[in-house]
């Protein structure tokens, strides 16, 4: 099969040049001077000792010193063979303490015909899959902190670790934010191991790679770049690391702290990232060329880059009938219109452009207002704030009453100031559908984006009718429009058009159908499927 190159939708220059030329030179030469104090700091380490000592009692100094006030580091001393002492360290909760009595210490204590040599022992002695020989006390702090057990062995100037980490984590289970009717039900969770066996299960080739990083000055956090060779730019490959690696910060807690210093309009409320905590939605999009980021800590992944239709499919447009995915994806997007500009339309109409209304439904609203000592436009806000207000408020509260009162709440409140003349029911019904209209858009991060956006077109409304809300509508087109996902237009393959590429952005195309990747930057393996795949069983098949 013939593999064409198209045009690059955006050049690898481009890519490149998503910060300035001054920036980048910044950048390049705080890369180089981070080498350089690299190489400088592990010589100074080495002039000033920080070798470990072939005298066990100054090991133990130099740790204790290091977790001086830390209770739970727990230190064992014992012999190997009756003859040699020996110094095991590890931190209690991180490791696994059955294992290392059945893995270390039991086969140390009797060894009786090996020597003592740190080779010899973890080559021969101790039976455990992972084991790596230290030579620095900043090693054995590394391997301490990740829950590996360090030992120490007199008369030897370097130190092992095993690798017997045990601790507390949450079972797999179906994300609650992106549940499916069909579909997979697993979801990633905190440990980040797990999040990548995850991935492994369902992209087994080679071709998989993942980069691992520390990021955090003190809480050194894993975070792992994942992407699949020959499918992701090579340019997007090395953007994203460069991003990743200039993070300079305290902790990383969770993913979207990353989020925030890796995108690339940081002032603008839409997300540059698409945050999920399905694997099935990284594999797809790791298929498709992407590059995935897994934070430890964290059940939400990051998927870069993306456009703003990515926002709005859901992985399970893609399980079921593809008529059934289209007519689902077209309900999006006009509620997502209802979201964002049915309050504003309200208020445009009923306060500058009466005559629009049929006469029968505007006697039916004067006289439903008559009561109402308040604009549309104060009405609109109030009731607007009082809903985003229960929303939050669903949302903080324990599961078992947070939804009972945010719809109660909802009910009871709507009903007294309709009572009490505050509102109109006519604008209990827009606020009320408005909200069921946010609830369609599939990514919370979108939604609450269009959410707080509603606001200032209101006020536009307010102030200059119809002609506030098109204003509204020009300046959002025109920002997403400026938008760049690393380097890729965010209203792409609408705004600059790509007719095919269009299979997939307002209708579900067939999957036998969808047979080439999206495309986003520089080169790129054009084909994910063998042409002519439509079922044809009379052509084709023996039925």
């Amino acid at each position: 099969m013939k593999i064409r190159r198209p045009k690059p939708l955006v050049s690898k220059v481009k890519l490149k040049e998503t910060l300035n030329p001054n920036q980048q030179e910044k950048e390049n030469n705080e890369v180089h001077a981070d080498n350089t104090v690299n190489a400088n700091s592990s010589n100074k380490r080495k002039e000033n000792g920080d070798i470990v000592s072939s005298d066990l009692s100054k090991n133990e100094e130099k740790i204790r010193s290091i977790y001086k006030n830390c209770s739970d580091v727990i230190y064992r001393t014992f012999y190997i063979g009756n003859k040699t002492k020996a110094l095991l360290i590890y931190i209690e909760g991180l490791s696994n303490e059955q294992e290392i009595e059945e893995s270390v210490l039991s086969p140390l204590m009797n060894e009786r015909n090996m020597g003592t040599e740190i080779q010899s022992l973890m080559t021969k002695t101790v039976s455990a899959p992972n084991i790596k020989e230290v030579s620095t006390y900043i090693d054995c702090v590394n391997e301490l902190s990740v829950g590996k057990t360090v030992i120490f062995v007199s008369q030897n100037s370097s130190a092992f670790s095993v690798s017997l980490t045990k601790w507390e984590k949450r079972a797999i289970e179906q994300p609650e934010s992106e549940s499916v009717v069909r579909g997979p039900r697993e979801g990633f969770i905190e440990d980040i191991t797990v999040n990548t066996s995850l991935l492994r299960r369902r992209i087994r080739s080679p071709k998989l790679k993942m980069v691992r990083y520390l990021v955090g000055k003190y809480s050194e956090t894993s975070v792992v770049i994942a992407y699949v060779d020959g499918l992701a730019s090579e340019d997007l490959i090395e953007e994203v690391k460069r991003r990743v690696k200039r993070i300079d910060i305290d902790g990383i807690l969770d993913s979207g702290t990353v989020e925030e210093f890796i995108e690339d309009h940081p002032y603008s409320p839409f997300p540059q990232t698409l945050a999920t905590e399905r694997p099935d939605v990284v594999t797809a999009n790791l298929l498709e060329g992407r590059v995935a980021i897994l934070v430890e800590g964290s059940p939400f992944s990051l998927i870069a880059p993306i456009t703003f239709y990515s926002l709005l499919q859901a992985s399970e447009d893609y399980y079921g009938r593809f008529l059934i995915g289209t007519a689902l994806r077209w309900l999006r997007y006009i509620f997502l219109v209802i979201s964002l500009l049915l309050p504003s339309l309200y208020v445009a109409v009923l306060t500058f452009h009466q005559e629009m209304i049929p006469t029968s439904l505007v006697i039916s609203i004067i006289g439903s207002r008559e009561q109402v000592p308040f604009p549309a436009i104060v009405e609109v806000l109030i009731m607007e704030i009082t809903f985003e207000a229960l929303r939050e408020a669903g949302l903080r509260l324990p599961k078992q009453v947070g939804s009972a009162v945010s719809i109660v709440g909802a009910l009871v409140i709507g009903d007294a100031a309709v009572s009490a003349g505050i509102v109109s029911p006519p604008m209990v019904i827009v606020v009320a559908i408005t909200g069921v209209a946010s609830f369609t858009i599939p990514r919370y991060s979108a939604a609450i984006a269009l959410r707080m956006l509603r606001f200032p077109i209101v006020i536009l409304a307010g102030i200059l009718g119809l002609l506030g809300v098109m204003l509204g509508i020009i300046l959002i087109i025109v920002h997403l429009a400026s938008l760049r996902s690393f380097g890729v237009p965010y209203l792409s393959p609408m705004a600059p058009m790509q007719a095919n590429e269009m299979k997939d952005v307002l209708i579900r195309a067939p999957l036998w159908k969808l047979n080439k990747r999206p495309h986003f930057t520089g080169d790129y393996n054009e084909y994910r499927q063998a042409p002519n795949q439509k079922p044809n069983p009379s052509k084709g098949g023996d039925g």
